[in-house]
């Protein structure tokens, strides 16, 4: 595979496959690496932003890379913002897409699905219908059009969904957004990669205001808004991505 590398972490809850479409578009440009974060790779246990940055540059040794483009959603944002504060060597340039990096980011469910039995409960109930939908034909091939992802993905993203496992690790990463954050905001301003944020228009999940906040608060980031896009920008706004990406390649 030719091209600068670029290491992507995907969201909560998710997978490397999260990526495929942004892999596909930037083709032969980049040498892509998707991974399955802690919790989310079927062996081991969800952990906490420093856990999963360890595990990154785990897999940037496991290819040989000393230096990648870091690209992260959602929560792998926030990975990926930790991962550029307190390994900066490893990371010759950042995007974050709908990034949930400070504690703006967060609304009040995210606190509520943190919280003890309840929190846990919550989760698992809405994962499990979630799951459920994409495992009914019909409404799974509404959304494979809807989407523009392929049936595979979805069957696969269902079976995942309604694992204990997958519960387990959306509460515990929803602890850790609220534990973790706090941490991560006192150093943001430590980030020296040029950096780029990106954000839909229509992104109910991340409040535009936290990432105008972010922007200000890592030095130099740039904050892009795609018009008519919502929360899932590799799933939904994929060339999209993939051109900002490869913008900020160095």
């Amino acid at each position: 595979m030719s091209g600068k590398p670029i290491l992507l972490l995907h969201g909560q809850p998710g997978s490397g496959r999260d990526w495929d479409r942004v892999v596909s578009s930037l083709g032969q440009r980049a040498k892509a690496i998707a991974i399955d974060r802690p919790g989310w790779d079927g062996h081991s246990r969800a952990t906490t932003l420093a856990g999963n940055a360890q595990a990154a540059v785990a897999a940037l040794d496991a290819h040989g890379i000393r230096r990648a483009t870091v690209v992260g959603h959602s929560f792998g944002g926030a990975v990926a913002a930790w991962l550029a504060a307190h390994h900066p060597d490893r990371v010759a340039a950042l995007v974050l897409a709908a990034p949930a990096a400070n504690p703006a980011s967060l609304q009040a469910i995210d606190r509520w699905l943190a919280a003890p039995v309840l929190g846990y409960i919550a989760s698992a109930t809405a994962l499990t219908v979630a799951g459920g939908v994409l495992i009914a034909g019909p409404l799974r091939r509404r959304i494979e059009r809807k989407l523009s992802v392929d049936d595979r993905y979805l069957k696969t993203a269902a079976v995942r969904l309604i694992s204990p496992a997958a519960w387990r690790s959306f509460v515990l990463e929803q602890r850790v957004l609220i534990h973790d954050l706090p941490v991560l905001e006192q150093q943001l301003e430590r980030i020296s990669a040029p950096t780029t944020i990106l954000t839909g228009s229509r992104d109910e999940v991340v409040p535009l205001e936290s990432l105008q906040l972010l922007a200000t608060q890592i030095p130099g980031a740039e904050l892009v808004i795609l018009d008519h896009a919502g929360h899932l920008l590799p799933l939904r706004h994929a060339e999209q991505v993939a051109a900002n990406i490869l913008s900020a390649v160095i």
